[in-house]
């Protein structure tokens, strides 16, 4: 059996498969570059893969596996500037891995549409499912993003109390839900070295005992106590809370660490 390629189609459909790889390679790789140059770095690749198919060896499933590394890693090079070797490679199987997931929803979508048209999907259609397969992996890539940076976010907090006016960092944990047993408030954890500084703020008379949960200890009481005001302070916004509790734990926050206590996200609210 034989098949007619026409290069001109070939290379229209490289050119735009390679921009959204690049795109998506980007994103994962947390790269950046111009349009100019992820067109320049689509616009080699195509002419590359191109002369790959008319190589004369071997059969044309050979040259594509072949090539299609070497490629990768040349358009990756111009457009994302990676020099080192190691670094390339793995930018180069990142690449293969975006166009493992674009490829095969661009074939799921292909499917739907050939339903839909009742006969074979031409280019216009290839071309329509490509870009579509593209949005939907920017998407969810844009998402896994926001989730990540809301789980690692971390913010600048205020302590506008006389005496004490300590800035302090702290990560923002989606996954803290502690809260006092009596009042349902958020409790924020802080290491005994910054529960030291804070002293003079702490309220005394508003001592709580808050009970705990957590992996490799069955349970536990934290000390914790009322600090008067707080200003939160975020790209975004500022936020001013009061009667903030704050446990002291011994465990979660090193010294060395960028952050010196885990905020509840609750305190970002309203």
């Amino acid at each position: 059996m034989h098949y007619k390629l026409y290069i001109d189609i070939v290379f229209i459909l490289q050119l735009t498969g390679n921009v959204y790889l690049l795109s998506l390679a980007g994103r994962v790789l947390e790269c950046t570059a111009t349009h100019r140059r992820i067109l320049a770095g689509a616009v080699m690749g195509a002419v590359l893969s191109c002369i790959a198919i008319e190589l004369p060896f071997g059969t044309l499933g050979v040259r594509c596996a072949l090539s299609a590394l070497p490629v990768s890693m040349c358009m990756l090079r111009l457009v994302y500037r990676i020099s080192r070797m190691k670094k390339l490679l793995g930018a180069g199987l990142t690449l293969a891995g975006c166009g493992f997931f674009l490829g095969s929803l661009m074939i799921w979508i292909l499917n739907r549409l050939r339903t839909v048209l009742k006969g074979s999907a031409g280019i216009p259609a290839t071309l329509a499912a490509g870009y579509l397969a593209y949005r939907i992996l920017a998407g969810l890539l844009a998402y896994a993003k926001r989730r990540r940076d809301s789980c690692l976010r971390t913010v600048e907090i205020r302590l506008p109390e006389p005496g004490a006016r300590l800035r302090v960092q702290a990560l923002v944990d989606t996954g803290n839900h502690l809260s006092d047993p009596i009042s349902g408030a958020p409790v924020n954890l802080v290491g005994r070295k910054l529960a030291r500084q804070l002293a003079p703020v702490f309220r005394p008379e508003k001592y709580h005992a808050v009970p705990f949960r957590s992996v490799g200890r069955d349970s536990g009481i934290l000390e914790a106590y009322e600090i008067p005001e707080i200003i939160i302070e975020t790209q975004a916004q500022t936020v001013r809370k009061e009667h903030v509790i704050v446990a002291v734990c011994d465990t979660g926050i090193s010294e060395d660490s960028v952050y010196q206590m885990i905020m509840h996200p609750r305190l970002l609210e309203g």
